[in-house]
Formats: structure tokens, C-alpha cells, sequence
């Protein structure tokens, strides 16, 4: 009897840590589009990765942006200070989520992730964590919000 009731709860583990593994994949789906574009530098598929009005909190200059047409203010905001900066080849990695939640129609994840660049010409990286609010739409999830809390950058040895 014993023995049943132990492989009854191993089985329930597991299909509980599946179900958790399946609702995080869906919610790094926005996240990874979101990244991805910005790393190819497409703007228009980065937003559409987010809900209209999104609120961004990040390092850059006026540090946040909310209301239609948040993400292209944000990056627009982005491109200028790494021109001041002399910046190039800017490209953001993430790691594995740290958190994963989802409580009804909203989501939150905490992700570790890299900002790799060089800086007039020097190679340079930013390790940082982003932290993302997501609501789920009849179309799937979409970003409602994220923070970009970086540390200092350093030469990428």
C-alpha cells in the first residue's frame, strides 16, 4: 500500500512540474519574440510582443516610458543614447527564468540576462535582470510591463 501511494504522488510531481514547465514555455513566448526582434533590430515586432501602452522601466534616459506607442519611445530613447555612447552591436541574452508565475490571466517572470555591445569599438557586457508582467490575451500572452535592473557594465574579457 505504501509503495502505491508513494508512486501515486512521484506521478502527481511530475505532472505537476510538466504543467508548470508548459504554462513557463508560454509565457517566454512574448519574452523570447520581444528579445529576438530587438536583437535583429526590428522594432515593429518587438512592440507587437507587448501590450498597447506597455510600462518600461530601464537604465536609459528618461527611464520610463508607458502609454501607446511605449516600446518605439523606449527604443527611439535607446538608439539616441548609444549614439551619444559610441555603442554598436548591441544584443541582449537571456538565461533560464528565475521565477515563473501565473495567477489567472496574469504572468510574472524574473530572467536573468546580458547586454553584450562594444563601446567605441571595446567589447563590453552588462549582466542584469529583467523582470516582466504579462496578461493573457485571446491571442496569447503579451508583455504588459518590464524592468531592465542592470549593473555597472564591464569589459568583456
Amino acid at each position: 500500500m505504501k509503495s502505491k501511494l508513494f508512486g501515486a504522488v512521484l506521478v502527481l510531481a511530475f505532472l505537476s512540474a510538466s504543467a508548470t514547465l508548459a504554462a513557463d514555455a508560454q509565457l517566454m513566448v512574448p519574452i523570447h519574440q520581444f528579445i529576438d526582434d530587438f536583437n535583429k533590430g526590428d522594432v515593429k515586432g518587438a512592440a507587437a510582443a507587448h501590450l498597447s501602452g506597455a510600462s518600461i522601466i530601464d537604465e536609459v534616459p528618461p527611464h520610463h516610458w508607458a502609454g501607446p506607442g511605449s516600446v518605439q519611445a523606449w527604443a527611439k530613447s535607446l538608439m539616441a543614447a548609444s549614439k551619444a555612447a559610441g555603442q554598436t552591436d548591441e544584443k541582449v541574452t537571456l538565461g533560464e527564468p528565475t521565477r515563473a508565475d501565473i495567477n489567472g490571466s496574469h504572468g510574472y517572470v524574473v530572467i536573468p540576462a546580458t547586454f553584450s555591445y562594444k563601446e567605441k569599438g571595446s567589447a563590453m557586457k552588462e549582466p542584469a535582470q529583467m523582470t516582466y508582467a504579462l496578461t493573457r490575451m485571446k491571442s496569447g500572452w503579451k508583455i504588459a510591463g518590464w524592468t531592465w535592473v542592470g549593473t555597472t557594465p564591464q569589459p568583456d574579457k
